[in-house]
Parts: C-alpha cells; sequence; structure tokens
C-alpha cells in the first residue's frame, strides 16, 4: 500500500508540470488516476491470487514435492495456481477502486462522461481478461523454473516485463524504439491492453464514441487473453515434459 501511495504522489507531482501524459492523449490527471487505479486492481489480483504461487513452484521443483502434484488427480497447472489466496494484497485493489471513483467523480465535475448499463460490467469483463493475461505470463516465467532450476528471479521478469503497462499505450506510439514496444506488448505479449481497455471504459481519453480503432482494440483484448491463456498452457506442458522427478 505504501508504494501506491508513493506511485500516487509521483504523478500527483508530474502533473504539476504538465497537463497530459501523451500529446493529443487525453490522458489528463482525473483520466489517467483512474488509468492508475485500473492498475492497482489488476496487480492486486494477481498479487493475492498467483504471485505467491508461482513464486512457489520453483521450491517443488527443488523438493521434489512437484512429484506429488503430477500424481493428484486434478490439472497440475490449477493445483500449482491457486493453493493458497495471498488476503495481505487485496488492500492495494480496494485503494484502487477509491481512487477510480474519486477521480471518476471530479471528471464529471469537468465534462460530460457518458455511461451506459454496460459500463460497468464491461469494466469488470476487460479488468478479467487482463487478469487472464497477467496469469499467463506469470505462468511462462514460472515454467522457465524447469528448465533453469531455482528461479529466484521471478520477480524481477515480472517487474521488468510489466513495468511497460503502467503507462497509457499512447506514449510508445512517437519514435522507432517505442513503436517496437508498443507492438511487441501489444500483439505478442499483449500487456499493454491489460489495463488500457478497461480504464478507457471509465475515463473515456478521447471522448465518446469510441473510434474505430479503440473498439477494434478492445476486441483484441479478448482474443489476445484467450491466445495468451492458451500459449501458457502449451509452455506449461512443454516444461513439465522436461521435468525430471526426484525419484528418478
Amino acid at each position: 500500500m505504501a508504494w501506491a501511495v508513493m506511485n500516487w504522489g509521483l504523478f500527483k507531482i508530474i502533473y504539476r508540470h504538465t497537463g497530459e501524459i501523451g500529446l493529443d492523449s487525453g490522458w489528463h490527471e482525473h483520466e489517467f488516476f483512474i488509468f492508475l487505479g485500473t492498475i492497482w486492481i489488476i496487480n492486486s489480483l494477481i498479487q493475492t491470487l498467483f504471485m505467491a504461487n508461482a513464486a512457489e513452484f520453483s521450491e517443488l521443483i527443488r523438493t521434489g514435492n512437484l512429484d506429488f502434484a503430477l500424481l493428484k488427480p486434478i490439472d497440475t497447472q490449477f493445483l500449482i495456481s491457486f493453493p493458497r489466496i495471498n488476503w495481505s494484497q487485496l488492500p492495494n485493489g480496494i485503494l484502487g477502486a477509491m481512487l477510480i471513483a474519486h477521480s471518476l467523480s471530479e471528471l464529471m465535475n469537468e465534462r460530460e462522461i457518458y455511461f451506459s448499463i454496460f459500463s460497468i460490467p464491461a469494466f469488470l469483463f476487460f479488468i478479467g481478461c487482463g487478469a487472464v493475461v497477467m496469469y499467463s505470463v506469470m505462468i511462462c516465467l514460472a515454467s522457465t523454473s524447469i528448465w533453469f532450476g531455482r528461479n529466484q528471479n521471478l520477480y524481477n521478469f515480472w517487474f521488468y516485463i510489466t513495468n511497460f503497462y503502467r503507462y497509457p499505450m499512447e506514449i510508445y506510439q512517437r519514435s522507432g524504439v517505442g513503436m517496437a514496444l508498443w507492438g511487441t506488448f501489444t500483439f505478442v505479449v499483449p500487456i499493454l491492453v491489460v489495463s488500457n481497455i478497461p480504464a478507457r471504459i471509465l475515463a473515456q481519453p478521447l471522448g465518446t464514441p469510441w473510434k474505430s480503432w479503440e473498439w477494434g482494440l478492445a476486441a483484441y483484448a479478448i482474443v489476445g487473453s484467450i491466445w495468451s491463456l492458451m500459449a501458457s498452457r502449451w509452455v506449461f506442458k512443454l516444461a513439465l515434459k522436461s521435468y525430471r522427478s526426484a525419484s528418478s
């Protein structure tokens, strides 16, 4: 929670010096804090449900306890993904929801925001899609423990990759390197759609109605979440084929 507060403070300072992040992107202060709150919610879900379990996977391999998981009459990936819940990370998600509610209230005092009966369900649905994408990335990273042994750098790799999805995608579309990052993290590892789509539903940085590319991006977020889950499943099964049990 302390990290979240410092993150909020940093962007408060940044918005003292600029009106928006990304030229003509529409991500002004209140819109961006809705985006930031969305990030906190997704991070909270991942850290509550999956992060500690994925980090524990390498320990199962080292101690040979993965053998017992493989023998149980339940899907192994499911078993290692949900053995326990880390409730201590949930307050960050609550803080994110509070930030969204406050920023949305401030934004509605500045300009008209269009909502329908589908807005909140759509926001929650795409939060779910984002969680699926980030879970898939985490499972792929955890699976490398089978090939490389005890992977103590999981948190480092996770930070390096997810650092890119903490900002609006428009900031990457201003240079060659930025476009390469945008393309990679939108279409290859679709983490940029994780936060951008649900945040756009509430913040509407470019107003309404949505542009055609925004609708296309929303459709791709659904496809990308399914593709990511399938890819993580393939990587996990491929890694298991290389596993040598403690008794062998």
